[in-house]
């Protein structure tokens, strides 16, 4: 067992849980409900299109499928809306695979260069995805964009430059794409064929990048060779769909299908670290870490000398060795002043778990 999971199981049980609206699949490999299952039903809104020029009269909309402009590098534009058009975007996946129409991928390429440059100027978009999707939104399309701009993120704390982070983003927008073609009702074994389905789906679109047939293939295999379709193990697994896999799994804590109960991040966070840490490469857990901390700030939490205190800061490179604020001593009283503790710079004093505030 590594250190980092020693960590984390000194924190103890797992942490209520709150309920949520659905996500794509539950972890685990385990179906959605029949009702789920369907291919959801896409309404086609107008796609965003250029402004013409001054002369020139209004430009008509694109057809549905069509490619979509690029939007100006220096709109200024806002998380929310952006996190909107990638949820319109993937609302069409479902019909432009069972239509075979041509896909639009100079439209995802411009979609996929926003999301990195928002990411690259704020938290906002990486935020929005951690939150339940807006109301009225296909369960598909939620989770496939949530994973999106989860795995770009996490690709960006690994290190990868523009052109890698795109290869990944194209394939973590497209994954799940055959959950929308399985028949309703289709039991455990015949679930596990989506990614054979969504792989043949995305070869026959002739995706631009290498590797990404690839990588939405095996976005079920798992680090230890226990995984599906085809038991591949370590270094046989695409990098991106590792990746994919984590966020995947995560998505599916933060938005479970009702009635499991919802993890907020932090909580998912542990119960990936504490239940599935051999599912996942250590680094990729890491690099989730630093984004999500086990204990984020605000958190209450027990010290191993008994005292309790606050986080007021994560340590990205040391995630479960927060800096707080002691706020009552060991048995319980309150501290006359609270006194600040760095717990990268205390190796014999570390978290037992968060406590409820009295």
């Amino acid at each position: 067992m590594s250190d980092l999971v020693r960590g984390i199981h000194r924190g103890g049980g797992e942490p209520p849980a709150r309920e949520a609206p659905p996500a794509a699949q539950a972890p685990g490999g385990a179906p959605p409900p029949a009702e789920a299952s369907r291919p959801p039903r896409v309404r086609f809104p107008p796609e965003p299109a250029a402004a013409p020029p001054a002369a020139a009269p209004p430009e008509p909309e694109p057809a549905a499928g069509a490619e979509a402009p690029a939007a100006e590098a220096a709109t200024g534009e806002g998380a929310e809306q952006l996190f909107t058009e990638l949820l319109a975007f993937t609302g069409r996946l479902p019909a432009l695979a069972r239509e075979g129409r041509e896909f639009p991928w100079g439209w995802l390429q411009r979609l996929l260069e926003r999301v990195v440059r928002s990411l690259e100027g704020s938290a906002d978009l990486f935020w929005l995805a951690n939150n339940p999707p807006p109301g009225g939104a296909e369960y598909l399309a939620a989770h496939l964009t949530a994973v999106g701009v989860l795995s770009i993120q996490i690709g960006r704390g690994l290190g990868h430059d523009r052109e890698r982070l795109l290869d990944l983003a194209t394939a973590a927008f497209l994954f799940d794409v055959g959950v929308a073609s399985l028949p309703a009702g289709a039991d455990p074994t015949a679930y596990q064929t989506h990614a054979q389905l969504g792989a043949e789906i995305v070869r026959r679109w002739a995706p631009p990048r290498a590797g990404i047939v690839e990588a939405v293939l095996q976005h079920h295999e798992r680090e230890n060779g226990r995984g599906y379709p085809q038991g591949l193990a370590g270094a046989a697994i695409h990098p991106n769909a590792k990746v994919i896999a984590l966020m995947d799994t995560y998505t599916a804590l933060i938005f479970p299908r009702p009635p499991a109960p919802r993890l907020q991040p932090y909580q998912a966070v542990r119960q990936i670290v504490s239940s599935k840490h051999e599912d996942f490469p250590t680094p990729l857990i890491k690099a989730l870490l630093a984004e999500i901390s086990v204990f984020p700030p605000r958190t209450v939490v027990k010290l191993n000398t008994g005292e309790v205190g606050r986080v007021i800061a994560v340590n990205r490179a040391h995630p479960l060795r927060p800096k707080v604020e002691i706020v009552a001593d060991s048995k319980g009283h309150p501290l006359p002043a609270p006194k600040i503790l760095d717990l990268a710079e205390a190796p014999f004093i570390y978290v037992m778990g968060p406590v409820q505030e009295g």
